[in-house]
């Protein structure tokens, strides 16, 4: 049987599409720095063990500065030792912000020689119980982002895992792109509304101007160029550039996404 990579195994979608894998009966490689299988970007001796055996790979985009480089590389790298298929996690927020670097990652894994498959997901439920920047403020009972009321279909990461694992086994899925969506449209007030009222604790939504909320990441020790992002992505949510569903979990799956309720009960 041949194994399956999984990069960021221990990560947020990693160990979701890992876990998935495995219950279909596949063998897994979940690769990562703290992982069973070290690996690291900027060490290229751990790239050949990681990749050894393996048939098909899940990456995912960091759009740290040198991300699609290494991804160039490491795609390269893949296809030369008999990796068949590559599938890229991304985002759904980089062609809508009108800035062709955002898409570099996506480009070097086109280009790489081998079948290719986008996944561009929208924010994750999870975000908001497993990322710090996000998760600290509703622990906190006061979430202060600058996107203003704007409207997102936060998907739920099991969808991403159960896309990525359909995506990685199956066949028919070459050169596409899937943009990955929930069901429903909320804003952020919306979400944080829905978490209090499953713990029964008060949290607090309060949009803030994109320098206050700069102010506020900086604060907390963020770097600037993350900043810069994070508020480019909440700021264009703000304007409505995000209200609006997408049917890849549908077109891969042929179901309906989970909702962000669901996300609530299971976690909350």
């Amino acid at each position: 049987m041949a194994t399956i990579l999984v990069l960021g195994g221990t990560g947020k979608t990693g160990r979701r599409v890992a876990a998935a894998l495995r219950a279909r009966g596949v063998r897994v490689r979940a690769a990562s720095r703290r992982g069973e299988t070290p690996f690291d970007w900027h060490d290229h001796d751990t790239w050949a063990p990681a990749l050894s055996g393996v048939s098909a790979a899940y990456l995912v985009d960091s759009q740290g500065p040198e991300a699609a480089e290494l991804l160039a590389a490491f795609a390269g790298a893949a296809i030369a030792r008999g990796v068949r298929r590559l599938v890229l996690l991304s985002s759904r927020d980089w062609p809508k912000l009108g800035d062709e670097r955002l898409l570099a990652s996506e480009r070097a894994v086109k280009r790489s020689g081998g079948a290719w498959t986008i996944l561009r997901p929208t924010w994750f439920a999870q975000n908001f119980s497993e990322d710090p920047m996000l998760s600290d403020p509703v622990e906190a009972g006061r979430v202060e982002l600058s996107a203003g009321h704007g409207l997102e279909p936060f998907v739920h990461a099991g969808d991403i895992a159960d896309v990525a694992a359909e995506v990685l086994l199956g066949d028919g899925h070459a050169g596409r792109t899937y943009e990955l969506s929930g069901p429903r449209l909320l804003s952020f007030g919306d979400a944080v509304a829905e978490i209090a009222a499953a713990t029964g604790r008060r949290i607090a939504y309060v949009p803030v101007p994109p320098e206050e909320y700069a102010a506020r990441l900086s604060a907390r020790g963020y770097a600037a160029d993350e900043i810069r992002l994070v508020n480019r992505l909440l700021t264009s949510i703000a304007a409505g550039v995000n209200a609006h569903l997408s049917d890849g979990v549908r077109q891969v799956l042929g179901r309906d996404p989970r909702d962000f309720a669901e996300y609530v009960r299971s976690t909350w």
